[in-house]
């Protein structure tokens, strides 16, 4: 099974007679007070208990590292496989005064560890009392701090009762001062509401006559800009198009001038590179010459050495000329036929030098008419270039010029749908005005209809109270009692709170004769219906039934008692007139002043008029 058990840790020390340290364990159970173990280790039991399961822990450090695992354990106590785990083994069957080991397992998918194991012995009958002892006095002592608690807070919430009542009491009469206040101010609100609106009209008017007048002459104006800005534009338009037309034919002139002038400088290339050519294999020829001029300058200047030391030695040897004229008539030969040969190779070593000067004159033309082919080249590429971003931002300006346009037009777009925008608006406050006066119409043969219908009810009103007065004497012989028609009010009731003595208001006096009366009397709540014909009042329980002689004087007369249903009905189109509550008009149900008891006649009372007219 599974249980929450509380572990207390507490770390004991004596001093008599050997200073010493005892760690006690103790384990409780909150719902079963019977369940206790108890472990006290020592600081020798310690020792042992390391050496046997491997602690590397000191004595002083073991009580936190325990209350660590205790911790984890807490934390992996609600998942589902957790790690840590706290298993309480006994050997008994059940936990019956049996001893039991505590251990702290760390589960994983491979083997279960116990980090530590320790052996608990059950609470004898003293420890259980004296435990039982000490959880009653915390118990009790909690109960006086509650009780305490309990006292104060009555004690501060009665006070705060009486200090909202006497509040409630001193805002529930601020109360009826400003609901006092309040019906005074609304009266001469509503008066000044109906200056300011008939006011308001007539500005409105003025305001709407002013609106259309500008709206008219801004149309105008608009309208003669936007035909001046379209025929400017057409006209631009015209003149880019001719601009447009010249750029394309020069850009074509110039595609054919490029054209001819590449074509140009391909040949005059294939010129360059054959005269190239031959400057290389002319250069080859000099240098083969060059080469055979020098060893020939080199026979000569030996022959020359020869014939020096020859001349000397025929100085030197006179004697040996005889001998060797054969010799030296051999070496002139040889002599004549060698300066023969040097002249005619001077000739020719002359004329190659000769050609060789007309050569590197050609060549330096040749380079002559390069270097102006390509400097001409390079301005005619500066030139097209030149062209090319002419004709570029032409094109850009062509571009900008038509999104311009395009923007043009669609501004010129926008401004027609507003100008249509503002006529369809102008249409709608044309009509809503129209409605508006219609309803201002309405409205005012509604309030004719209704002081007729008043001024109807006041004659009715007089008729009665005059059959009263006669029939009051009658009466009063006969030693019956009068009974009160709803209908007997008084013609001008005054108003002893305002000073006024002038009639009431029609419509306020038709609402007040059609308000229930439920709040004076609260058994006599009789509703009545409203038909086109007369004003039906059901019976009531407490209602005394009223003598019919008014009703038969308006049978005579030919008129109806009751009002037409349509001055009760609600039209959402017509103006609310301030000053009267629309739930006194449009009540579903409508209560008569019907009194519980006999009461004489207000002026004969002394009553003040204004008594029955409730609200």
């Amino acid at each position: 099974r599974r249980l929450n058990v509380r572990v207390n840790i507490e770390l004991l020390s004596i001093s008599n007679p050997v200073h010493k340290k005892d760690l006690a364990v103790r384990l409780t159970d909150d719902t079963d007070p019977f369940f206790l173990y108890n472990l006290v280790i020592s600081e020798e039991d310690f020792q042992s208990l390391k050496s046997q399961q491997g602690l590397l822990v000191d004595f002083s450090a073991f009580p936190q590292k325990f209350i660590d695992l205790l911790q984890q354990c807490i934390q992996e106590q609600n998942k589902d496989i957790p790690r840590f785990l706290l298993q309480l083994v006994s050997s008994a069957p059940a936990l019956d005064h049996a001893p039991v080991s505590l251990n702290v397992v760390e589960t994983n998918p491979f083997k279960h560890l116990t980090h530590l194991s320790l052996k608990f012995l059950p609470g004898t009958d003293a420890e259980i009392k004296k435990f039982l002892a000490n959880c009653l006095k915390c118990l009790k002592e909690d109960k006086m701090m509650l009780e305490e608690k309990l006292k104060k807070t009555e004690e501060d919430l009665t006070r705060q009762l009486s200090y909202t009542q006497q509040s409630l009491s001193e805002k529930s009469r601020e109360l009826d001062k400003l609901k006092n206040e309040w019906t005074s101010y609304t009266t001469a609100l509503s008066n000044k509401h109906s200056q300011e609106l008939t006011s308001e009209k007539e500005r409105a008017l003025q305001a709407q006559t002013q609106y259309q007048q500008q709206h008219e002459q801004q149309k105008k104006e608009l309208e003669n800009l936007h035909q001046k800005s379209i025929q400017q534009l057409q006209n631009r338009l015209s003149e880019l198009e001719v601009i447009n037309k010249d750029l394309t034919e020069r850009r074509y002139k110039g595609d054919s001038t490029v054209r001819e002038l590449k074509a140009k400088l391909s040949g005059l290339e294939d010129e360059c590179q054959r005269a190239k050519q031959e400057v290389l294999s002319l250069r080859l020829e000099n240098t083969t010459l060059d080469a055979e001029c020098h060893e020939k300058e080199k026979l000569v200047n030996q022959l020359q050495t020869r014939v020096a030391v020859l001349e000397q030695e025929i100085k030197d040897k006179d004697q040996l000329v005889t001998r060797t004229k054969e010799v030296l008539d051999a070496t002139q030969e040889q002599k004549v036929i060698l300066e023969e040969s040097t002249e005619e190779k001077q000739r020719h070593i002359e004329k190659l030098e000769t050609t060789i000067k007309s050569l590197s004159a050609e060549l330096l033309k040749a380079n002559e008419i390069i270097k102006k082919l390509q400097g001409d080249l390079k301005t005619l590429i500066s030139k097209l270039k030149l062209k090319n971003t002419v004709t570029i931002q032409q094109e850009k300006l062509l571009a900008e010029k038509e999104e311009k346009l395009q923007k043009e037009q669609r501004e010129s777009q926008e401004m027609g749908q507003s100008l249509r925008m503002k006529e369809q608006e102008v249409c709608k406050l044309q009509e809503q005005l129209e409605s508006t006066i219609q309803k201002l119409e309405e409205s005012k043969q509604l309030l004719k209809t209704n002081e007729n219908v008043i001024t109807w009810l006041n004659r009715q009103l007089s008729e009665v109270q005059m059959a009263k007065k006669l029939d009051s004497p009658a009466s009063a012989h006969a030693g019956g009692r009068p009974a009160v028609s709803p209908l007997s009010m008084p013609d001008r009731p005054s108003f002893h709170s305002s000073g006024m003595s002038h009639p009431i208001s029609p419509l306020y006096a038709f609402q007040n004769f059609l308000e229930p009366i439920h709040s004076k009397n609260g058994n006599s709540q009789c509703p009545v219906q409203l038909n086109s014909q007369l004003l039906k009042p059901s019976r009531c329980a407490d209602a005394h039934t009223v003598p019919a002689s008014g009703h038969a004087a308006n049978k005579e007369n030919g008129d109806q008692l009751g009002l037409e249903s349509k001055y009760f009905k609600k039209k959402d189109d017509s103006i609310p007139l301030q000053g009267l509550s629309q739930n006194t008009l449009n009540s579903e149900y409508l209560r008569p002043y019907v009194p519980a008891k006999a009461q004489p006649s207000p002026k004969a009372a002394g009553t003040p008029a204004s008594a029955y007219f409730p609200g």
